[in-house]
């Protein structure tokens, strides 16, 4: 089936598909029976006592077929709320689920059970729609994943189905979907407009916030609509976008910042993004979110920022905004990062001047962003990329570069820059101390599970994502690499001590700046 002809199917009688992102669990199995799979040896009975997810990051499940085994069976134990990220990342600490005692509940092929998990589920209905639809649409998807693409499109075509049988309810959320797909065809009308408009940016955000306005010029009134599940977060209902707030970023693509408004008359802040593949930093964004899930299941909330990202095509997409300042805004105006926490929240009587809790919160953050971006090997770190909120929360943005890569030669393990640490009041503080502390227990944490992202990485290597696609063979092999699994604890600790001092000495981080600085000067 052409790829124009199954981007019709859920309008008109017909619907749309969607890519099942975080984990394309569906891949070339899309169409296998899982019963022919056995569980090894001592864990056909749930006697055994064995959780999905200690199994999972057992030494046990080294094979695929192993990981889609205990993903279907954890699947069907999920509650209806769950969202599919965190279904298919199910069996997180806490769930005493054990593997079943037969494979009764794997005897139908895992697209069939998405299928029927979407068909009963608005939340994972949503987002299985858009994790298909991109994949449907790839034009830019390799030969070598032309059959791939075509399993996701015979995916959508029986989900559509299945909505069409369906009972009202079904109906009622094809129908939902149909809106969202419409929503955002108009959108991508509007913001081509924008973009062909002559003049500065200034002259652009006029355009744009006049457009919004024109009910006629899209074809669709912008500001007032009927209630909708927002694609990005579809717990979330809108009704409209406030023009009068939005505005376009000043870089390259121009971004627009677009501010719905919910139907409990509160602000949803978002970023569109146009001429931007986003599944990378979506995979990178979900991983983030689960690693904050486990460690928080250890008791070590490091105030993790993991936005939500929703690529809505293989060139545009949705990103949460989130209040913030990048580092290098804040060292530009407030002169260092403790000024400007003592603008937002100073307090004459504690040591750095500032609230206890907004240090709190910064040396946390600053510890648990060091050791995932170690982890997932994120690249092209700089002052403009690392956000700072006014509650002291640290996080990162912008995941083009992964699994070790990074456009410039030689750069340092993690971004902890002089400025940072000056933040947590110096080399000799007491707050450095527990920034260390924090970050050693969080590679202890994640290194007891790093067999879970292994398996899950390994489920990726078939999926047109930039830094994964150049060397698929190669991916789980650099993954493994950071978790230094060979090396005891006490090892590993000495390992991430050497890190930090490396990264915090580095002689080529304040270069690398200002090279940054260089390259977005000719760039504006």
């Amino acid at each position: 089936m052409p790829v124009h002809e199954a981007r019709k199917m859920f309008q008109n009688e017909a619907h749309r598909r969607q890519e099942l992102g975080p984990l394309p669990l569906m891949k070339e199995r899309r169409r296998r029976n899982c019963s022919h799979l056995l569980l090894p040896p001592g864990l056909e009975h749930e006697s055994a006592g064995l959780s999905l997810l200690d199994w999972l990051t057992s030494e046990v499940p080294s094979l695929k077929d192993l990981v889609m085994v205990v993903s279907v069976s954890s699947l069907s134990r999920t509650s209806s709320t769950d969202s599919i990220t965190e279904a298919l990342n199910s069996s997180v600490p806490g769930k005493t689920d054990s593997v079943p005692s037969s494979l009764q509940q794997l005897q139908m092929d895992l697209a069939t059970f998405l299928i029927s998990r979407a068909c009963n589920n608005p939340i994972v209905a949503n987002y299985f729609y858009w994790y298909l639809i991109v994949e449907c649409e790839d034009q830019d998807s390799q030969p070598k994943y032309e059959h791939v693409r075509d399993m996701y499109v015979c995916v959508m075509k029986r989900f559509s189905l299945a909505l069409t049988r369906g009972g009202p309810d079904y109906r009622q959320m094809r129908s939902v979907l149909a809106r969202q797909q419409t929503f955002l065809e108009r959108l991508v009308v509007l913001v081509k407009m924008v973009t062909r408009e002559s003049g500065n940016r200034s002259k652009k955000i006029e355009k744009l916030q006049a457009l919004l306005q024109d009910s006629e010029a899209c074809k669709m009134n912008f500001s007032s609509f009927d209630e909708l599940p927002l694609p990005l977060d579809p717990s979330v209902k809108v009704k409209g976008v406030i023009p009068g707030e939005a505005t376009l970023f000043n870089s390259k693509l121009m971004p627009c910042r677009l501010t719905f408004q919910t139907v409990n008359e509160d602000r949803y802040l978002t970023i569109f993004k146009h001429g931007d593949d986003l599944r990378q930093d979506q995979l990178i964004l979900q991983m983030i979110e689960l690693m904050d899930k486990l460690l928080r299941h250890e008791k070590l909330d490091l105030k993790l920022t993991p936005y939500k990202v929703l690529a809505t095509s293989s060139k545009h997409g949705f990103v949460q905004f989130i209040d913030s300042v990048a580092i290098a805004d804040v060292l530009q105006k407030d002169g260092s990062i403790l000024n400007f926490f003592k603008k937002h929240a100073p307090c004459e009587s504690e040591p750095l001047g500032v609230y206890p809790e907004i240090i709190d919160n910064y040396v946390k953050s600053c510890a648990g962003y060091c050791v995932v971006t170690y982890l997932l090997g994120v690249g092209d770190r700089h002052l403009d990329n690392l956000l700072l909120t006014k509650t002291g929360k640290l996080f990162h943005v912008d995941f083009g570069y992964i699994l070790g890569r990074d456009p410039k030669p030689m750069p340092p393990p993690m971004k902890l820059s002089k400025e940072m640490v000056e933040g947590m009041g110096g080399l000799t503080s007491e707050q450095f101390q527990q920034f260390k502390q924090h970050t050693y227990t969080a590679f202890l944490a994640l290194r007891r599970k790093a067999n879970l992202f292994l398996n899950l990485f390994s489920l990726m290597v078939d999926v047109n994502i930039p830094d994964i696609a150049l060397e698929p063979d190669k991916t789980v092999k650099k993954v493994q690499e950071r978790f230094v699994l060979h090396f005891t604890d006490e090892e590993a600790v000495h390992y991430m001590q050497n890190l930090l001092d490396i990264s915090v000495s580095s002689m080529l981080g304040p270069i690398v700046e200002q090279l940054h600085k260089v390259a977005q000067y000719w760039r504006k």
